[in-house]
């Protein structure tokens, strides 16, 4: 298989202005091409407010990939689009709240799996607990794994935030 038909997942970043209708031209690009996305975050990233970083994973080919980050740096009002992985090391995580409903032996494994996975209690009842975890995305997976028995009950994810590690900046 060639290396343009290799299927990788990619964490890519888009400086914008922070204006009414960006975010919508940029899933609209994805919707129109019929390309997924698996996360997305959007935020103000300076103290005037006027610019916004948009955080976006996605899988496909390279060229696919390559496809992508070209439409996007042709959207206007974008000023810069870069995928992380292929420019070095950088950080991702997400958060998630996770809501578990069990009573017993189930709650006390809940909880010693939370303590193992630096899950938070966020919230408790004697049937429930809401736990709040940071981490990448893979650690979250694999605790909502864990939980599905134990009575996983209902996921809220914030979506992956991203940043190059190192002096490099976007």
């Amino acid at each position: 298989m060639s290396a343009s038909n290799t299927y990788r997942t990619a964490t890519i970043s888009v400086l914008v202005d922070n204006e009414a209708g960006v975010l919508a031209r940029v899933i609209g690009l994805f919707s129109g091409r019929g390309y997924n996305i698996d996360s997305l975050t959007v935020a103000p990233v300076d103290e005037s407010g006027q610019h916004s970083r948009i955080n976006i994973v996605t899988s496909g080919t390279e060229m696919v990939i390559e496809q992508i980050k070209a439409q996007l740096d042709r959207l206007v009002p974008v000023h810069r689009v870069t995928d992380l992985a292929r420019e070095g090391a950088y950080l991702a995580r997400e958060m998630a709240l996770i809501k578990v409903i069990a009573t017993g032996e189930k709650r006390a494994e809940a909880l010693r799996l939370a303590d193992a996975f630096r899950a938070r209690v966020v919230d408790a009842t004697t049937e429930s607990f809401v736990f709040e975890m940071t981490g990448n995305t893979d650690k979250i997976d694999a605790f909502l794994a864990l939980m599905r028995p134990l009575g996983l009950a209902e996921v809220s994810r914030t979506g992956v935030a991203a940043i190059a590690r190192g002096t490099r900046v976007i």
